[in-house]
């Protein structure tokens, strides 16, 4: 999804940090195996990531999607030495993909993979968090946002992906979209919403990044 021209986003790209090689391995092996490599964060994001985990310093992390592994990784990188981060994904396929990858990070021991339905893990969990990072289906975006608040400390930063869904949230809404339409449900209740300040951001697919006031 590029909304500048390719050759401009090339330019950003190369002008941005280098993508570490164990990134590098995971997006490899990643396309080579698993089904719909694109929902990767990628080089550029993964960067963005990375950058934003940094600049919060970030002792608890929550992530809701793992995918393969990769934005954790980016996110891990700004992560306090004591600590630790939680990642919750549905398909227990990727399970030993993800941990190998974990593993071979300095990040492996502190991070901790939670296998099933986000909505019935985060109220088990005996945690606040300074980063959350929402990235899983969209139809929950919305259930996602009402389950953390209270979980997430102030000035605590949501980072929420695909907000843009390539452009549909411009597009006449069709009946039977039910991600589009708690995307733009979602979108609204980060604007509106008084216990927090956002800025949507077009950075590939969108992303917003919302701080707990």
């Amino acid at each position: 999804m590029h909304f500048i021209p390719e050759k401009l986003d090339d330019y950003v790209v190369a002008h941005s940090e280098n993508e570490p090689e164990l990134l590098q391995q995971l997006t490899r092996e990643t396309y080579q195996k698993i089904l719909q490599p694109r929902m990767l964060s990628g080089h550029y994001q993964g960067r963005v990531l990375s950058m934003i985990s940094k600049l919060v310093n970030p002792k608890n992390i929550l992530e809701i999607g793992t995918y393969t592994g990769y934005s954790a990784l980016c996110l891990a990188e700004g992560m306090q030495d004591s600590g630790e981060f939680h990642t919750m994904d549905v398909n227990e396929e990727l399970f030993d993909f993800q941990r190998k990858y974990f593993d071979k990070s300095e990040y492996g021991h502190q991070i901790f993979q939670h296998l099933g339905n986000a909505l019935d893990i985060i109220p088990e969990l005996d945690k606040t968090f300074d980063l959350i990072f929402i990235d899983a289906d969209k139809e929950n975006y919305p259930n996602y946002f009402n389950l953390i608040i209270d979980k997430l400390n102030v000035g605590g930063i949501i980072l929420s992906d695909n907000v843009l869904w390539s452009g549909k949230v411009l597009e006449p809404l069709k009946p039977d979209d039910a991600s589009t339409k708690a995307l733009l449900e979602y979108n609204s209740l980060l604007k509106e919403d008084s216990r927090i300040e956002t800025v949507l951001l077009p950075i590939r697919d969108g992303l917003t990044i919302s701080r707990k006031l």
